[in-house]
């Protein structure tokens, strides 16, 4: 692998899709062998998952990581919390935020980063039913004005 080569395991695609995505943050995960293995198998899933600050720690919550096949009688919980590394100043200014201005921690992608383990988090605003409209409707003029350039080549 190069220097500092990414691989995604999962994307949370639904995110930016139901969230405006005001900042993102890189943590650690504190993971067990059986979900290390399944990670590395892709079978990951950050549907409905969120992360939460509690008494100044930060954990991922309800993120799904399969069994993994050969661990038998070792394996993990697949949506246990799961503890998530960041700097003690990342973790106050992110509790700051989500009670001061009423945002979410939501996770927006797994990735292996150096062998690693990582969550991209992205501090979060909700999106209003019109809102998730009009972006697609912008997404459908680009496309459109894309297409239109394409043929005049």
């Amino acid at each position: 692998m190069a220097a500092s080569e990414e691989k995604d395991i999962c994307v949370n695609r639904r995110a930016r899709h139901d969230y405006f995505i005001e900042e993102t943050y890189e943590a650690g995960l504190v993971l067990q062998g059986s979900e290390v293995k399944s990670l590395r198998d892709g079978k990951a899933n950050l549907k409905d998952s969120y992360a939460r600050i509690d008494k100044g720690e930060t954990f991922l919550v309800n993120a799904h990581i399969s069994p993994y096949f050969a661990a038998s009688r070792f394996n993990h919980d697949p949506t246990r919390k799961r503890k998530l590394l960041l700097h003690k100043q990342e973790v106050r200014r992110l509790t700051g935020k989500v009670k001061e201005r009423g945002l979410t921690l939501i996770p927006l992608r797994l990735y292996f980063k150096n062998g690693r383990a990582k969550v991209e988090l992205g501090l979060a605003r909700g999106k209003k039913l019109y809102d998730k409209r009009e972006t697609l409707r912008k997404r459908a003029a680009q496309r459109e004005v894309e297409r239109s350039l394409k043929s005049q080549k």
